[in-house]
């Protein structure tokens, strides 16, 4: 049964062209989870509430505290201490108290993820970690469910919709597709250690609503297989099309039993295991069958020029698969953390037989030590 439409309150959304009553019905009529009740999260619940989504749940753990009010705006000083979950349906109701609310006041994980996602249509992930958004992932990918990915890092932020069948026979792209395998802890900065701008988040946020309301209402063309990269420092939007990959589907588990069996905590930590100290490296240049690989980007410091090598950038390393033919393959890049996570992407993919090593500290510790011999 349709729900009655509050003409006055959704005005201004009615009287646009191809939207219209048949539109906001369809809102109304939607159930959609939002996960991460944070700096994604606030702007993106703020709009659906007032856009007139009908049923709106938020997943979220944390309490508010002092560091947040940069970014998230939906909290005061009054709310330092208070779960997000509960303070922000609070503030949503006094803004549209027209929706339904669902609060989910814990970490989504193995155990809660399939009977939670699978109550709603959309997902959108404005999670702050790797194993929720890959966990998420891979959820809305055995439910069939539609999730809008976002995330923020300094200045630059990113949109996408993954997983959302379209008109085509084409298979839909998932996180998976974008980043084969988690990064290892510490491999890539957080918010709180590498900082974000605060309106940063409010921007990345909104554009999420809007492909909210653009799949629920089918007006516009969302970002079905492509990622949206904004630049705050200069406004610049760049937009990639983004391709399903046969090789990435394999990492997805095959069904609900293996994803509940899976620790996507564990996947995340650091994993040492393709790592080799710079004497080895030394040891493994003097090999035959070897490929090592500069998985920096280009025109990047020091130039190294004491070995045969190839240089791919590690945002491109996966495109070149097929020509890695040798037995034993090392990467470096400058700290050894992009090599480590290439690594990874390519244990992913590459033949089980093959050797795959990262180069512990970087090129830059290795060139140390090479002229101290």
């Amino acid at each position: 049964m349709d729900k009655q439409i509050s003409y006055e309150r959704y005005h201004r959304q009615l009287i646009l062209k191809d939207f219209g009553e048949a539109a906001q019905q369809k809102l109304l009529q939607t159930k959609v989870l939002v996960i991460g009740a944070g700096g994604l999260g606030c702007p993106a619940l703020q709009y659906l509430t007032a856009a007139g989504v009908g049923t709106i749940g938020i997943a979220d753990d944390d309490i508010v505290s002092l560091s947040n009010l940069h970014r998230q705006v939906l909290y005061g000083v009054n709310d330092i201490g208070k779960a997000k979950a509960e303070t922000a349906t609070i503030k949503l109701k006094q803004l549209n108290p027209e929706i339904n609310f669902h609060i989910h006041h814990f970490r989504i994980t193995n155990d809660n993820a399939v009977e939670i996602i699978k109550q709603y249509e959309i997902i959108i992930d404005g999670s702050d970690n790797f194993a929720t958004r890959y966990l998420v992932n891979d959820a809305c990918v055995l439910l069939d469910k539609t999730l809008v990915y976002g995330a923020v890092s300094q200045y630059e932020g990113q949109v996408a919709v993954f997983n959302h069948k379209s008109h085509s026979d084409s298979p839909a792209v998932n996180y998976r597709d974008l980043f084969p395998v988690p990064p290892g802890k510490n491999e890539i900065l957080n918010c709180a250690e590498a900082g974000v701008l605060g309106v940063l988040p409010g921007i990345i946020g909104s554009m999420m609503a809007n492909e909210t309301i653009k799949l629920i209402t089918g007006t516009g063309k969302p970002l079905v297989n492509s990622l949206l990269t904004y630049d705050s420092r200069n406004n610049q939007l760049f937009e990639i099309e983004l391709l399903p990959k046969q090789e990435t589907r394999s990492l997805i588990p095959a069904d609900i039993e293996t994803f509940n069996n899976n620790n996507y905590e564990e996947l995340c930590a650091a994993d040492s295991s393709f790592e080799i100290d710079t004497a080895i490296f030394s040891e493994l240049l003097e090999s035959e069958n070897i490929i090592v690989v500069d998985v920096r980007e280009k025109d990047e410091v020091p130039l190294v020029n004491e070995f045969a090598h190839v240089k791919i950038p590690l945002s491109r390393l996966t495109e070149f698969t097929g020509e890695f033919k040798a037995e034993t393959i090392v990467l470096f890049c400058q700290s050894g953390k992009r090599s480590l996570q290439g690594a990874k992407q390519l244990s992913a993919v590459l033949d089980k037989d093959q050797k795959i090593f990262s180069l512990k500290d970087g090129i830059v510790k290795w060139k140390q030590q090479k002229q101290q011999v």
